[in-house]
Order: C-alpha cells, then structure tokens, then sequence
C-alpha cells in the first residue's frame, strides 16, 4: 500500500532509497551540503550524468501551483574559469529555450560552486536506438539537429562539442534539445558579449559573473511547510569534507559500448607504444608536448655547458634554438610510423582544439587557427553517418594523427591533402588512398548491401566477417539474416532510401571548411522540402 511506506528526510521512499547506489547517494548528500540552497527546492533523485567537467542530477520541484516538475540540475566542477561559466550561462539564456536549444530555468551559486538548473528531457542512450531506427525518425532527427544548429549559429555561437549524447532525444515524444555549451566559442560578430571575453582574456579572472543571472529568471520555491530540510546524516562542514572521485566521462555509455562494440575503427596508436592513453576526451587549449621534447633540448643545453664558454656567451645562457630544416627537406620520420626528434623539437601551434575524439573536423585536428561554425557542421555529419551506417562510434582513434587516417579512408588521401592546402596546412600520406562511395559504405554496413561487393574495400571486409568464417559459412549466414530481416528493413524504410539523404552527408562531409555546408543552406535541402517548421 502506498500509505504504508516510509519516507525519509528527502521524501524519498526506502523502496527506491535502495535502488539508488551507494557512491550515487554519497554524490547527492554532498550537493547538498556544498549548495544548501537547493534542499529548499528540490529533492534530488538520481545522477543522470557525468563528463569531465560537470555532473548531472535529476531534480523535483513543486512549482506554486502544486504541480511537480522535473528538471535537470548541472553540477559544474570548480575548475572551470568563471567568466566561462558565466559564458555557458549567456549561452542558454540568449539564445536557449526555442529551436530544439536548451534553456536555463534558473542558476544557484555557493562560493565556488555553480549549479544550473534546466528543463528535463527523458531520453534513451543514443547507443541503444541507433541501429534499431527508422529511415523516417532519422531524416526527422538530423533535421532537429540542423535546425538547432541553425538558431545557435544566428547568433555566433560556435557549440565545439556536438555529438549525439550533447543532443538528447525523447522518441516517444518526438522532443529533441541540444546542450553542453561549456566548451562554445564566438564568431567575430557573434552577439554573446561573454563569448568575446572568452576569446580574449582567457586568463583573466573575473570574481562574481557566475551569479549575475541568478536575478534573470525565477523558480518558484516549496511552500513554506514543504520546505525540504538540509540532510543530518553528516556533521562535517562543505569546506571540509573531500570532493567525491571523478569517474570516467560517460561510463555509462561505454558500458553499453563494452556489452556490444559497434565501432568501425579501432587501431592502435602507433606512435605512442609506450605511453598511457590519455583518458580525457574533451580538451580545451592545446596537445601537450610529448616528454621527450625536454629531453632532447635538455641534453644539448647539458653538453654545451661542459664546454668552456666564450667570453661573450656570459651574457646569454638560453637553451639553444634546434636546428632549422629547410622546407624542401624531409625529416628522419618521413614515411614511417614514428616521429623523430626534430618533429619533437618544433614549436606547437596554438589552435583551438576542444570537441570530442571521432566528431573533430579536419581543420580542428590539423590546428587551423582559423575556426568556425563549419567544425559544428562537420560533426553533425558525422552523427548522420553513425545514423546511416547504424554504428555508432563511427570514428575511434587513439589520436588526432590517427583520426585524420580515418578520414582520409573514408573521403580518400588525395582529396584530405589538397583539402588541407586550401587553409594552410600540409599533409603527407604514405599510400594513396580512393575516396568510398557513402552509399555502399553505409549500406554494407547496415547489411543492405552484400559485402561481397566489389566497390567494398577489403579492410571493411575483414572487419566485418571474422578471418575464421569460411566463404559458404558466410554466404549461408547473409542468406538467413537477409530474409529474416527484408521485412524488417522494408517497414523501417531503409529499402528505398533517396539519394539526397547521401548528398547531403557528402556536403556536411567537405573536407573544406570553406566550402562545407552552412545549417541555414541544409534546412532548404531537398531531403527537407516536406518537413514543415
């Protein structure tokens, strides 16, 4: 009976009091207790998610009018800059709140720590529906995405992170919101003033800008005799008790990934045999230079200090300049799967590089300093590939080098490379590589299309049946799923799926930046022509 069960402080029943871990419980106690204005309005009841730089906590409210809400509450980590988050914050309230963009409801603000509040948007992992989606939900989806796109780019915001578990998708209700505006830049017209401050004075400290837009919008509180009270479970103050560890970002999602691997790529990193992998998937700033850099620069500046100095070398001690190579000539690592020391020993160009490992535009991994809003339009492609393909990740690469091959696999060498002059930059690929036909890759993946096709490239192949599997074994068994799942296909839509759906991947898939398709051009594509707004 629902009278007989017992509530504790939280209202929370001991029935799901259980369900909820114990590390999870532990997170919740200390929210509140580092934010205590948020047990005068919510009761938290469970952790949603968890990146690099931020929590999320799933919220109830009961508004003034005894309706209960819930909201999403985002915990940002106390190492992000505040005029950053006071940027994210901008972000959501200028241009959030319409156009499938997420809004902010209200912000809580406690010495260091910031939480934002937002609508909740029940959603299912993008993992566990990419395979089984209809042709019709796709073309729906992507357009959502194009459309939000479209709204954030109007006002110069640059997102640098999208990726499908930034745009959440309620199938059910056909209600779709984009989020995560931590890692978002400006255009140089963009209309978000903190966004220019961003760009410009990264390093400057800006005390008090986070709480500014608590006074912009306004959540209703509890009722005075429904106020929540702080937990006593523990006497130790906020300041004193220690931050919970910081899990992996989206551990959820990669357990689902462990159950069942669905990506397409998965080498190893050849130039860091004996290095750790880094476990940080968003990064804001620059790569760090490998450890032998120091090394190298270190032992000539030690042998030249054993030597007498010259008499006017008293006035400089600097490490010595490495030697300068000629344009025309090639270093020692040239056309091998190592870097040499004179690669090592060049100075690191400073460019944007923030985003997520397998949805980097070319220019991003290639650090053109020049970046816009065409890097959004890359990754948006590459969701549409995930959705075509029905593998998700699509790209996984243990490096930028690495990713940039995986590209060139897909869109071919040559095209990378004259691609990579036209802003600046200069890449040498050791064999030629033909560009694929999105289609047959996207259909043979999917298992439409037969991988014995002859436009199919042998490592797709190899990749897809195991060497063990005999060539009558795997005829037999494409035969058998073939017919059990021709309906099925047939009923989703996948039989007849129109070309446009493929020139406009091949458009979000430019290699130029320059050329790439804008989201205001997509929304007036063919393949949308029967999509009302």
């Amino acid at each position: 009976m629902e009278g007989a069960q017992t509530l504790d402080k939280r209202g929370k029943t001991e029935q799901n009091k259980r369900k909820i871990p114990r590390d999870v419980e532990m997170d919740i106690e200390y929210l509140y207790e580092i934010v205590p204005q948020l047990s005068t309005v919510f009761r938290i009841t469970d952790k949603i998610g968890e990146g690099t730089f931020s929590s999320v906590y799933l919220g109830e409210a009961q508004m003034a009018s005894g309706k209960r809400e819930r909201f999403a509450l985002k915990h940002l980590i106390p190492t992000s800059h505040p005029v950053r988050i006071a940027a994210e914050l901008q972000c959501l309230t200028v241009a959030g709140g319409k156009e499938n963009v997420m809004g902010v409801t209200y912000c809580f603000r406690k010495d260091h720590h910031v939480v934002i509040v937002m609508p909740y948007v029940e959603h299912q992992p993008f993992v566990e529906i990419v395979a089984s989606l209809s042709f019709e939900e796709v073309r729906q989806y992507i357009y959502h995405l194009l459309k939000a796109l479209k709204h954030i780019h109007k006002f110069g915001i640059i997102h640098r992170d999208i990726k499908p578990t930034n745009f959440l998708y309620n199938r059910r209700e056909k209600k779709y919101a984009l989020v995560d505006f931590g890692l978002a830049q400006g255009t140089p017209d963009t209309q978000i003033e903190l966004l220019k401050v961003v760009k410009s004075q990264k390093t400057q400290k800006v005390g008090g800008s986070a709480g500014k837009s608590d006074e912009k919008r306004a959540l209703t509180p509890l009722p005075p005799n429904t106020k929540i009270p702080v937990p006593h479970t523990s006497t130790k103050t906020a300041a004193k008790r220690p931050c919970p560890p910081i899990r992996t970002k989206h551990s959820k999602e990669l357990m689902g990934l462990c159950k069942t691997s669905r990506s397409v790529f998965g080498e190893r990193n050849l130039n860091n045999i004996n290095s750790t992998k880094n476990p940080v998937d968003k990064v804001e700033g620059h790569l760090l230079k490998p450890t032998k850099t120091e090394d190298v620069v270190s032992r000539r500046f030690v042998a030249n200090k054993r030597r007498p100095l010259p008499a006017r070398a008293s006035v400089s001690i600097q490490k010595p300049k490495p030697t300068a190579v000629k344009p025309s000539l090639t270093c020692s690592c040239y056309l091998s799967d190592r870097i040499c020391n004179i690669c090592l020993s060049r100075k690191q160009q400073v460019a944007p590089r923030a985003g997520t490992p397998g949805f980097r535009a070319p220019e991003v991994l290639t650090k053109c300093p020049d970046q816009g809003t065409a890097i959004d339009m890359w990754s948006a492609g590459v969701i549409l590939l995930s959705l075509l393909s029905g593998r998700y990740p699509f790209f996984k690469a243990s490096d930028d080098l690495m990713a940039l091959t995986q590209i060139m696999t897909i869109r071919g060498s040559r095209e990378t490379i004259q691609a990579a002059k036209k802003f600046g930059k200069a890449i040498v690929c050791s064999r030629e590589l033909p560009p694929l036909d999105l289609r047959v890759l996207c259909e043979t993946l999917r298992g439409i299309r037969s991988c014995g096709d002859h436009s199919f490239p042998t490592e797709f192949k190899a990749s897809h049946h195991p060497a063990e599997i005999t060539q009558d074994q795997t005829r037999t068994a494409e035969e058998e799923i073939a017919q059990s799942t021709s309906e099925s296909r047939q009923e989703n839509g996948w039989n007849n799926v129109p070309d446009h759906v493929y020139d406009l991947l091949d458009k979000l898939l430019d290699l130029n930046p320059e050329t790439r398709i804008t989201a205001a051009a997509t929304l007036h594509h063919p393949l949308f022509q029967d999509i009302a707004d």
